[in-house]
């Protein structure tokens, strides 16, 4: 039996076309405006809203398949959606009768194209369309089956377009990346085949420079590790060569750090270093704000080329750099034979400038071999130049020049890792005798620190003052037990009494006694202060004006300041 939701078709063809003439008029002129449309969703809602110009119907909502998934578009002015997946489901693509609350009448009008379903139109009526109604209805979702299908094919177009237009594109790219690869390898094969002859042939310095003019048409300099010029290479040489100034060490270190490269304004400077050591620098002069690729790569292979060439002119001098130990330990046993300076020249160190004994100590850092290379690099990063060596347990150091600590023991400490160390500075040293003095003067510092309240810091010999006498030998002791018999009935007291007795003694000893400086100084009334040396007198039952009490006395608060670091 046929279904009786599917409507007769008529048996006169002329006379169902004038019935219906009006209606296909529109269909026609509906058609042709959903072909021109390119999106599906625009296409679906046009139909829908189609719907009432062609019978007493309206249209319920349309659904479009996507990702084998109905996706649901609704008239502006519908209401809430209500489900209807399930039902149109079990249509199985076919058209037919469905149940919509509130609906009289509704019926699922598959959207159908050549090779499956694009979605559904569900069109409802408070009674069944007579027979024309209901075809016209069917024409108008066969054609709007067919514009959402020919929509889907020009979709597929564009995006194969965009394809094909992104993949011509990217291969463009690729084409000129594999070029541009090409000739960047026939440039770096030129730079390594020129420097590589330079070392096979041992090269000299105004080689190289000769060499990395020629690839980078750029005027270069060799300095040796100090700034002295070894070889110029191109124009506008100087003349005299400029000396070194005081960015040049902070240039090297940066270039270190940067592996082996920096800018420094308009140079590029690169270093020649074996290991952790600058053998070298090679300067390529104005090389304009973007440096190209080859440009940095041939300057790298100089400065290998002139590591190579200034690590076998060290080679021949290695059985001298081997007396570096030799040097250290002769300066601290006191020689004061001439022939340390060539031996400090043969590691790379000037001698003649006054020069500092440095001892550090650094408990629970492990090996003094780990100790001696994070002070190594400490030093590397403040700029001091010195001589190393290890022995008990310590880190010895001969630094030319006085030692900033504010800077030097916070950089041992950042190596390290921890500040719980003390470094202990020598005294000034003009000669190769007086290296040995410099050192016990280093350890006494060391263990005046070590023996401090402050055990961790840096102690120089020459700030101690009248400690420098105290503290000879091994008295650490003898000095605390010193100031516990002249002072220690008074720390007792402000211990105690939260009180600053200690200290008002201390300065008022500076002060030569004078009240009006000691009561300035202490920032107290002249009443508070003859009030405290009252109680001074009292609680230590010592006569202060007694010359000799006077002397005990100050020398006591001396110490006191020093192992209590009091300011």
């Amino acid at each position: 039996m046929d279904d009786p939701n599917t409507p007769a078709r008529p048996r006169n063809t002329s006379t169902w076309a004038a019935a219906s003439g009006s209606g296909l008029d529109r269909l026609f002129q509906l058609a042709m405006t959903m072909f021109e449309r390119r999106d599906q969703e625009g296409i679906l809602r046009l139909a829908m809203s189609s719907v009432p110009a062609l019978g007493a119907c309206q249209a319920r909502s349309g659904y479009l398949l996507r990702d084998r998934e109905l996706i649901e578009f609704l008239p502006d002015e519908h209401d809430p959606p209500t489900e209807l997946v399930d039902q149109l489901g079990a249509l199985e693509g076919e058209d037919g009768p469905i149940a919509v609350p509130g609906a009289t009448w509704a019926r699922a009008f598959g959207l159908k194209r050549p090779g499956g379903l694009s979605g559904y139109l569900v069109v409802t009526g408070k009674a069944e369309p007579d027979p024309n109604e209901l075809f016209l209805l069917t024409v108008l979702a066969q054609q709007t089956a067919a514009a959402v299908a020919n929509a889907s094919l020009h979709q597929v177009e564009r995006e194969h377009a965009l394809q094909l237009s992104r993949l011509s594109e990217e291969l463009a790219i690729m084409n000129q990346r594999l070029k541009d690869a090409v000739a960047d390898l026939q440039r770096s094969q030129t730079i390594h085949d020129a420097f590589t002859h330079i070392v096979a042939s041992d090269g000299r310095e105004d080689e190289i420079a000769a060499t990395l003019h020629e690839l980078t048409d750029r005027a270069v300099a060799v300095e040796d590790r100090f700034g002295n010029l070894l070889s110029w290479a191109g124009p506008g040489r100087p003349d005299p060569y400029p000396e070194p100034n005081v960015r040049r060490e902070e240039t090297l270190q940066q270039a270190t750090i940067c592996d082996g490269l920096t800018r420094d304004r308009d140079r590029l400077v690169a270093v020649a270093q074996l290991r952790h050591e600058i053998l070298g620098v090679i300067v390529l002069f104005d090389p304009g704000p973007t440096v190209r690729p080859h440009v940095i790569y041939a300057l790298e292979r100089a400065a290998m080329a002139l590591e190579l060439r200034l690590s076998h002119a060290r080679n021949l001098a290695e059985i001298e750099l081997r007396l570096r130990r030799d040097l250290v330990e002769d300066l601290l046993a006191g020689t004061s034979d001439q022939s340390v300076f060539a031996r400090s020249e043969a590691v790379g160190h000037n001698l003649h400038a006054p020069h500092y004994a440095v001892a550090v100590q650094w408990p629970g850092t492990g090996t003094e071999d780990e100790l001696a290379v994070a002070v190594w690099k400490a030093t590397k990063k403040v700029g001091m130049s010195i001589l190393l060596a290890r022995r008990s347990g310590m880190v010895v150091l001969f630094s030319s020049g006085r030692p900033d600590g504010d800077c030097f023991f916070p950089a041992v400490a950042d190596e390290i890792g921890t500040d719980g160390g003390a470094i202990g500075v020598g005294g000034r040293c003009d000669s190769p005798g007086d290296f040995a003095r410099s050192f016990q003067e280093a350890l006494r510092s060391l263990r005046i620190r070590q023996q401090s309240r402050l055990s961790n810091g840096i102690t120089f010999f020459d700030e101690l003052g009248i400690y420098r006498i105290l503290g000879q030998g091994d008295g650490g002791a003898d000095i605390e037990t010193f100031v516990q018999e002249w002072l220690g009935s008074l720390l007792e007291y402000d211990r105690k009494h939260h009180s600053n007795l200690v200290r008002t003694l201390s300065q008022y000893l500076e002060c030569g006694g004078n009240y009006n400086a000691t009561a300035t100084a202490l920032v107290i009334h002249r009443s508070t202060l003859r009030y405290r040396l009252r109680r001074i007198r009292e609680i230590s039952r010592i006569d202060i004006n007694d010359v000799d009490n006077r002397l005990n006395l100050h020398v006591a608060t001396r110490a006191w300041r020093v192992l209590d670091g009091v300011t």
